[in-house]
């Protein structure tokens, strides 16, 4: 879980692990490709507004690397226009979903 608003990635984090999944967090993009690449995760769900390295470029390092671009990669986001979706996409991410998130969609996602 990649979000540089601190409580609102611990709070997904934490239904997420009440659902049974095991779950880190990062609050910047740099931190990001770190965790990415320590924990090795199945799905990254990833906020695109995050200080230092946004979450396309987090994407698009993601998918450039052999040992990661397995991985799915959700953007959760505020950003929900037309435009955002398409530029999510290309960056690599398999969804685009607009804050705030509902639980039952997300479980969806990631089944």
């Amino acid at each position: 879980m990649v979000d540089d608003n601190q409580d609102s990635a611990e709070s997904l984090a934490m239904l997420l692990r009440l659902l049974g999944h095991e779950v880190s967090t990062a609050h910047d993009g740099p931190s990001a490709l770190s965790s990415a690449n320590r924990h090795r995760p199945e799905i990254v769900l990833m906020d695109i507004g995050s200080p230092g390295m946004n979450g396309y470029d987090v994407a698009r390092e993601i998918r450039a690397s052999p040992d990661l671009n397995a991985m799915r990669l959700i953007a959760i986001t505020g950003y929900g226009q037309d435009g955002d979706r398409r530029r999510a996409l290309d960056a690599g991410f398999d969804d685009h979903v607009v804050k705030p998130v509902q639980l039952d969609t997300l479980t969806e996602l990631m089944a």
